[in-house]
């Protein structure tokens, strides 16, 4: 089987480190220690990198660590560099447009205005790559988008959000072993159905 190039966006900087929009960066670190992967700085991706087995896929997995808007040239490079196809390609991202907690899985589609998709979808010229996105609801109270995923997650929302991260690590893995089709019919379920 092929080897997966798996893509967690998010910005580098510890004041970026518990913002919505890091929740890709938060799955690649869950799935780079639940199989024990070393994450490595590399400066002539601009990201950080792990090669290894998620459960028995090969999987490289990708931190970009230039700013989100900036996340398409950094994937091209390495697709292009390690001889990957499009179909090998699964971003993942935030979306203010999910409620908190719910997980969609889509085959391709548009950037739905996320800058960091928009970024990969402009650099690859295609947007024929598997992405799973992580709801983060919408802005509180009368914050702005910016500054909505900007902001560290409130204590209180710090457990729900830990739970998707593990859901989406789960997600990923399932996706790998059974495909998006599978992935998409067991993932993509409304919040209240998961809660009955």
């Amino acid at each position: 089987m092929k080897k997966k190039l798996i893509v967690g966006l998010g910005n580098p900087g510890k004041q970026y480190m518990h913002t919505p929009h890091n929740i890709g960066f938060a799955v690649i670190d869950e799935l780079a220690a639940r199989f024990a992967l070393n994450l490595r700085r590399s400066f002539r991706f601009r990201a950080s990198l792990a090669d290894g087995q998620l459960d028995g896929i090969q999987a490289f997995l990708v931190k970009p660590t230039a700013f989100m808007n900036l996340s398409g040239p950094v994937v091209a490079a390495i697709i292009r560099h390690k001889g990957f196809l499009a179909d090998d390609l699964i971003v993942i991202a935030d979306d203010a447009n999910l409620p908190e907690g719910q997980l969609r899985i889509r085959a391709k589609g548009s950037s739905g205005g996320h800058k960091g998709l928009q970024s990969i979808i402009a650099s690859l010229g295609h947007d024929n790559f598997t992405r799973l996105r992580l709801g983060i609801g919408q802005a509180r109270g009368g914050d702005e988008l910016t500054e909505h995923v900007l902001t560290p997650f409130p204590a209180a929302a710090r457990k729900k959000v830990e739970s998707m991260i593990g859901k989406a690590a789960d997600a990923v893995v399932f996706l790998l072993k059974n495909g998006v089709e599978a992935a998409m019919n067991m993932f993509n379920k409304p919040m209240r159905e998961e809660i009955l």
